[in-house]
């Protein structure tokens, strides 16, 4: 048996990879029928794993399995964003709060995101800059200490992913407001105003909940 063939993960879990990535990265459209067969081919194992990796996937909310047809791609719905904004207000305020005075460990990694974040962007690909969006704001999170708030804030990542790119590919203006705002909690946080790193999270996050009522503007 070859090195490579030892190494290659299990065939459920590259069934998992390529349909997670597929749907997170918008190449799987939500209301798109996926197929056992199709699956099965592109990846290159049978339909047993395939089955696997698709209750896995229901499990974690991303489609719905309709026996004998196929799985279906939920789409992003404006309850999910609603849940995902109160859900994120509610973390990354406090961790704002609690984010000052920062480290200088904190602003640098801030600083290093945002700039790659804005070379993503000019060049277009909105789900590296997505993936560097979530980074920045966990980062946040996660320089406060408290590992259960970090846990729970890492089990909306997915969900945030695929917000973010959907976004990006409907609203192509956000990204630079998106990156302005970063700018401003980044500057806040430098500066040591807390209050000011709290308003501007609030304003930043909570643009999705005029997404989920239809009010963007």
């Amino acid at each position: 048996m070859s090195l490579a063939a030892v190494r290659q993960p299990p065939a459920a879990d590259r069934v998992y990879t390529h349909v997670k990535q597929g749907v997170l990265e918008r190449r799987f459209e939500g209301g798109t029928l996926l197929t056992e067969g199709e699956l099965a081919e592109a990846v290159g194992v049978s339909r047993t794993p395939v089955r696997e990796a698709l209750l896995r996937l229901e499990a974690e909310g991303l489609i719905k399995l309709y026996p004998k047809k196929g799985a279906l791609v939920l789409p992003v719905s404006a309850q999910e964003i609603a849940d995902v904004v109160e859900t994120r207000l509610l973390v990354e305020e406090h961790a704002a709060r609690k984010a000052v005075p920062a480290p200088p460990g904190l602003i640098e990694r801030l600083e290093q995101l945002l700039a790659r974040q804005k070379e993503q962007a000019a060049a277009g690909d909105f789900a590296a800059a997505s993936v560097t969006d979530r980074c920045f704001h966990a980062e946040i999170v996660r320089s406060g200490g408290n590992e259960i708030l970090s846990r729970l804030y890492d089990q909306l990542r997915d969900r945030q992913l695929r917000m973010g790119v959907a976004v990006m590919h409907s609203h192509p203006d956000r990204i630079a407001k998106t990156l302005a705002e970063h700018e401003e909690i980044l500057r806040a946080l430098r500066s040591g105003d807390a209050e000011a790193a709290v308003e501007m999270v609030h304003r930043h996050v909570g643009w999705f909940s005029h997404l989920a009522r239809g009010e963007v503007r």
